[in-house]
This record gives structure tokens, sequence and C-alpha cells, in this order.
């Protein structure tokens, strides 16, 4: 390893598995009749959570595909897609917050950590995000 940045872009890549087990506890109640369903909503949305999360470790100097390239290389696509982000990160954070403290079955309860999970890891993809826009908008160079 070169330096620190580097090790955390390696570690970024455990986004991966994360993922792949969100994905696990999205389809496990296919297979058991629906009996599950909402344990594995929340399992889904804190491994989606944590994965999103480790996704921010990432080099933001670099894009990781041309679609991403286009979008933070053009100033409206990158505010647009931005504020997006944005909000989608506040409905994901106030929903799981009413959820948790105004849920009266532990069903809702549960969903609610698991939205919020899911909101804080956004939160940290919306910064990278922003680094990223910083650094690819072409206006800025």
């Amino acid at each position: 390893m070169k330096n620190l940045k580097d090790l955390f872009h390696v570690i970024s890549y455990l986004q991966y598995p994360m993922m792949l087990v969100g994905v696990y506890f999205a389809l496990t109640p296919y297979f058991n009749g629906f009996q599950t369903i909402f344990s594995s909503i929340n399992s889904m949305l804190l491994f989606m959570g944590i994965g999103v999360s480790f996704s921010t470790l990432q080099d933001t100097q670099k894009t990781q595909n041309d679609v991403s390239k286009r979008i933070w290389e053009n100033p409206t696509k990158g505010k647009v897609f931005l504020i997006f982000m944005g909000l989608f990160t506040i409905l994901l954070l106030v929903g799981g917050l009413i959820g948790f403290f105004l849920a009266e079955s532990s069903v809702l309860n549960e969903l609610s950590l698991g939205l919020i999970v899911m909101g804080i890891g956004f939160l940290g993809l919306l910064k990278a995000a922003a680094e990223m826009f910083e650094n690819h908008r072409l206006d800025k160079k």
C-alpha cells in the first residue's frame, strides 16, 4: 500500500459481500413462504446500509464507469443528482426516526432501525458523491 487512501480503497471492496448478503435476505421470503418477510427486509436494509457505507471509502478522485463520469462532469446533472440523493437520504433518516419513536409494534421498530442504517450509509454516500462532483466537474477545471 502506498498510503492510507489506498488501504481505504481496498477496504471499500467489502461493499460487494455486504450487498450479496443483503440480496440473500431480500430473496429469503420467496423461499420460506413469506413467513419472515419483515425480519428479512430489516436484515436486507441493515446489510445494504453497511455495504453502502463501505462504498464511501473508495477513491473519489476516480470515477467507476462512464455513466458516473458523465453525471459528475456535468454541473447541472451533478447538482440534480446530489439533490435527489439528499432528498432520498432525508426520507430514509426521517422515516426511520419517525418509525423508531412512534412505532407501536416491534416489527415496525425493527424496520425503522434498518431504514436508519440505510440512511446513515446514504449520508456517507452523499458526502462521497459531493467530493466526486467537486473533483470531476468540467466547469471548475
